[in-house]
């Protein structure tokens, strides 16, 4: 049997990601590195980089450009590479809890000439980066918020293949979002942005926590280019 005919007969038998199987994705201008240890990138996800822009245009604090940005849950390094192309005078840093997702992101970074713009960093959210308190200008994330008990009803290319870690988002697929919520304005500066991707139909509640936090303000929720509710941005008051 050949070697295509052995990956042909994995994806029907076992249902496994094409991505999984050529070991590759396309991502915004990119093609990235992926494997089981990390969730795919999704088009959808592409849009967050132009979102990031955007809060710097709207914002009314000068040089949100520069400084730090911080990509928590980097996994395959998709959004810490995205914003590495775009925010040429800043430095990005990827966490990601994962030492095997890191290693692909940071074969990514690699490939693409980003090694020394970004620095990876084994962890759980923000806590590698206690040096970075008060300086970070802005947080992007896509966070797992799928709630545990849907991760069964998930279509078998992700309930079966892609890693559990990256999707279970709790009981309401809301505990690391409201993590990040509570966490970030110890990091962020003054009118730093605070990013993230979400579930369709999690937009008020992430809005009702982010104004019940009280460190937030001009909340505002973004759709995807489908019309979904998708990302949720705020700035550090």
């Amino acid at each position: 049997m050949s070697k295509l005919d052995e990956l042909w007969q994995e994806r029907i038998t076992k249902r496994c990601p094409v991505q999984y199987l050529a070991g590759s994705t396309p991502w915004r201008n990119l093609s990235l590195k992926v494997n089981s240890a990390v969730l795919i990138p999704r088009p959808e996800t592409e849009y967050i980089i132009d979102l990031a822009l955007l809060a710097i245009q709207e914002s009314p604090r000068a040089h949100l450009n520069l400084g730090h940005w911080v990509d928590l849950g980097t996994g395959s390094g998709a959004i810490a590479l995205g914003l590495a192309q775009v925010l040429s005078s800043t430095t990005v840093h990827g966490v990601d809890c994962s030492n095997k997702a890191l290693k692909i992101a940071q074969e990514n970074a690699q490939e693409w000439g980003f090694s020394n713009k970004i620095k990876f960093y084994q962890g759980s959210w923000w806590s590698p980066l206690t040096e970075l308190k008060g300086k970070v200008s802005g947080m992007v994330s896509n966070p797992p918020y799928i709630p545990t008990n849907a991760i069964a009803e998930l279509e078998t290319e992700v309930r079966q293949h892609e890693p559990h870690l990256a999707l279970d988002g709790g009981e309401e697929g809301l505990e690391h979002i409201s993590h990040l919520i509570k966490t970030a304005p110890d990091y962020l500066v003054s009118g730093g942005v605070w990013l993230i991707e979400m579930m369709a139909g999690q937009g008020e509640k992430v809005r009702e926590m982010l104004e019940k936090e009280g460190s937030y303000q001009q909340i505002k929720i973004f759709q995807d280019l489908a019309g979904i509710e998708r990302f949720a941005r705020a700035y550090r008051r």
